[in-house]
């Protein structure tokens, strides 16, 4: 792109005085004649001067007579005594003003410097943050500008969203050889949207097609085209469009487009807003262009539940591609990305990285392996190893050790047996993820310990039991303690809060009560930045079902714990053993502690039992 030079107003003014001073010095010393005050004394004893200007050290008048060819003198005064005597002695003299032509040169120019930078630093910085900066670029879009060797990213470096990828590949096919791609009428979509939860790589992805067709790369952010006055953001986008033209085959690509292309008519006052003028001049954009011409528009959003119909109808953003969290393979391809940019043990099994970071995004393990280079490097390793992601992820999860909060040895006791209680019931049942590690030790969100369990592998669907045993997990915290003390604590806070959740979902979105039927009761928000506020959403069931839903509730946590007390009372010998070692080692996995192990399923005499590892 070409660079623009913008003149302002204020360097014209500034030259146009410095030349009027000039000037008025020049001409000023062309027409008066200055003489020596004696001579003045003389010519004024004469009667030769008239029209006298006596000012406080100088005097200036016209001659009689011209001297030298000037009509017009001046001269600086002298004290009178002193003048008289002087006179008398026929000496000739002159007085001498001070020189303040700099100190004068100084209180005309430094006012206006002083302005000027003011000007500069304060009020056009805040003009140009408010959408004011300059009249030449009120307009102008500040999108940056990327060729291929400023992305520096291809689709090998992208990993885990292959389904993704291979529905961008045509855009960048489209932009290489458009000829021939088009060779059956066919043209590219006009606008395409990258949709999915953050830190999954919708970014990363548009990069990398700009970075394999080698086009121009226009990056800017939906947020930029929105000013103070209404407008600008308009001529912003109308700019953009115009340089995209120009720079022909290129990629535009809007990320955070719900700052630009929220929903009409919500939340707004009225038509005439900034917001809906810079979305009706993007729509118009839209339909202006033609696809043919190489412009391909990349959009990225995660929150699609508040864009524009409008935006989103067929010849404009017309095509959206999924950018999900990656799945089991997907993590450990992303994983191999990563783990070249560190030095890792030889063999290290990214397999087992993969298991135990299920719902990790592209960000998220990008993260995990930062931290645990940080912490092979702070035990002073030569290269990463297994357990040092095993720690990164324990820091991501469930925080950092709090090595400084010491509990009195009663708390340290309800917490074992709550912990293992959590474990002894999750490697119980099959359906459960097996347990990775046991631990007591304080974490810095909150918790006193806490329980991992590593998915074997990603579910999908989930079952009306894995539901129900999901609760009975989660309830059978309490249900040690009241087996070990007879009494329940506050530990359990987080626990009812997660069960009760599940419970509620499994009674009102998932239809699996069989009192009040398979209606849903409670849509799920359609958003990608968690679920919607609770209380907020409106209940659209009477108030009779709501107390069938309260007490629906009710009864799958009693039934969650009365089978945790059960299976409990059963492995109450593991339940005992495994808090005691946990209170002397306070942390355990199953290597340590066989007994949280999952059960092996044995066929008996027809039937199927569950027994100990």
């Amino acid at each position: 792109m070409k660079k623009t030079h913008q003149w302002n107003l204020s360097y014209f003014l500034v030259a146009f005085v410095m030349l009027s001073m000039v000037q008025m010095l020049f001409i000023e010393r062309r027409v008066v004649q200055s003489i020596p005050y004696s001579q003045f004394l003389q010519l004024l004893s004469e009667q030769k001067v008239s029209d006298l200007q006596i000012e406080k050290d100088q005097i200036s008048g016209k001659l009689q007579e011209p001297i030298d060819g000037h009509t017009q003198f001046s001269t600086v005064r002298v004290d009178p005594t002193l003048a008289t005597d002087l006179a008398h002695s026929g000496v000739g003299f002159t007085g001498v003003n001070e020189n303040t032509f700099l100190a004068s040169l100084l209180g005309w120019i430094l006012p206006f410097v002083l302005i000027m930078v003011l000007w500069h630093f304060l009020f056009r910085g805040l003009a140009e943050k408010q959408g004011m900066g300059g009249l030449m670029s009120i307009g102008k879009s500040r999108a940056k500008v990327f060729v291929q060797r400023d992305t520096g990213i291809t689709f090998a470096d992208v990993a885990g969203i292959d389904e993704a990828k291979a529905e961008l590949v045509e855009i960048v096919s489209f932009l290489k050889d458009k000829e021939k791609y088009g060779r059956l009428g066919a043209h590219i979509p006009k606008g395409t949207l990258l949709v999915g939860p953050p830190g999954t790589g919708k970014t990363l992805v548009a990069k990398a097609i700009a970075g394999e067709a080698g086009v121009p790369f226009f990056s800017i952010s939906g947020s930029e085209f929105v000013e103070m006055f209404v407008g600008v953001g308009a001529a912003r986008v109308h700019d953009l469009f115009e340089q995209a033209r120009q720079a022909a085959p290129c990629i535009i690509f809007i990320d955070e487009l719900d700052a630009l292309g929220k929903m009409r008519g919500v939340g707004a006052f009225g038509g005439n807003d900034e917001k809906e003028q810079t979305l009706n001049q993007l729509l118009a954009e839209l339909d202006g262009f033609d696809p043919r011409e190489g412009v391909v528009l990349l959009a990225a959003t995660n929150r699609p539940e508040v864009l524009d119909p409008a935006l989103l109808r067929a010849g404009r953003i017309d095509r959206q591609i999924l950018v999900d969290r990656p799945d089991r393979k997907g993590r450990q391809a992303i994983l191999k990305v990563h783990l070249q940019k560190i030095t890792v043990e030889p063999g290290l099994n990214e397999e087992r990285v993969a298991d135990i970071t299920t719902g990790f995004t592209g960000a998220d393990l990008a993260n995990l392996v930062n931290e645990a280079a940080i912490v092979a490097t702070r035990r002073g390793a030569d290269a990463v190893s297994l357990n040092d992601f095993t720690a990164a992820v324990e820091r991501i999860v469930a925080g950092v050790e709090r090595k400084s909060s010491v509990l009195r040895p009663e708390e340290r006791q309800v917490v074992a047996y709550h912990e293992m209680g959590h474990a002894l019931a999750a490697s119980s049942l099959p359906a459960m993820d097996p347990v990775h590690k046991v631990s007591i030790v304080p974490r810095a969100i909150g918790s006193l310990g806490y329980t991992l369990q590593r998915p074997t592998e990603d579910h999908f669907l989930i079952s009306c039991q894995m539901l129900k045993d999901r609760i009975v997990v989660l309830m059978a915290g309490r249900a040690a303690e009241f087996l070990a003390y007879g009494q329940i604590s506050t530990g359990a806070a987080d626990d009812l809060a997660r069960a009760t959740d599940i419970a509620r979902q499994f009674i009102t979105r998932f239809g699996m009560s069989p009192e009040l039927g398979q209606s849903v009761l409670e849509r799920q928000s359609a958003t990608y930045l968690g679920e919607r506020m609770q209380g907020v959403g409106e209940k659209d069931y009477s108030e009779q079902t709501a107390r069938e839903v309260d007490i629906g509730i009710r009864a799958l946590l009693d039934e969650a714990y009365g089978r945790a007390k059960v299976l409990l009372e059963s492995r109450r010998a593991d339940l005992d053993a495994g808090a005691r070692l946990l209170l002397e080692r306070e942390t355990l996995t199953p290597e340590e502690f066989p007994a949280l192990l999952p059960l092996k399923p044995v066929a008996v005499a027809g039937r199927v039992t569950e027994t100990s590892p």
